[in-house]
């Protein structure tokens, strides 16, 4: 019984890992992917020198979404922008936290939370306020990620 097949086996085994590997290697993006491409990291803006080299310097558009932690709708907001920007590979989400960063809510005149920015090249192209519908905030990440005309 020992010798059942144990080469078979080995074999077989060989074979089923070989399969997919075959498939994943077709296709032409593989070797592109990797997970820093794959899913952006969202910026957790802690100071204005990291916005300054992360946001303003970013060579992709970024969306800056101002909020607090006692801030309701901010609460549905902000896990919707991570949702969809994360995926992206060619733009970025900043997050800034009102409460922690009172010169950059000063700067940006964030008069209430939350409140969204889009940022490309160093320049406020785009913004909104409060919670608003999902066209909307789609709408934005179309047109800054370049899925639309217009951006």
């Amino acid at each position: 019984m020992a010798s059942f097949g144990i080469g078979k086996m080995s074999n077989a085994i060989s074979q089923g890992l070989r399969s997919p590997i075959r498939n994943l290697v077709k296709l032409k993006r593989l070797r592109y992917i990797s997970t820093s491409l794959v899913h952006n990291e969202t910026i957790l803006v802690k100071n204005n020198n990291e916005f300054v080299t992360k946001v303003m310097n970013n060579d992709k558009p970024v969306i800056v979404n101002f909020h607090a932690d006692w801030c309701e709708p901010c609460k549905i907001l902000t896990p919707k922008l991570k949702e969809l920007i994360e995926p992206l590979n060619n733009l970025d989400l900043a997050v800034v936290d009102v409460e922690d960063n009172a010169e950059l809510v000063h700067a940006f005149e964030v008069k209430a939370v939350p409140a969204v920015i889009a940022i490309r090249n160093g320049l406020i192209v785009d913004k909104f306020i409060g919670l608003v519908d999902s066209d909307m905030i789609t709408s934005l990440i179309d047109r800054m990620s370049g899925k639309k005309e217009g951006s």
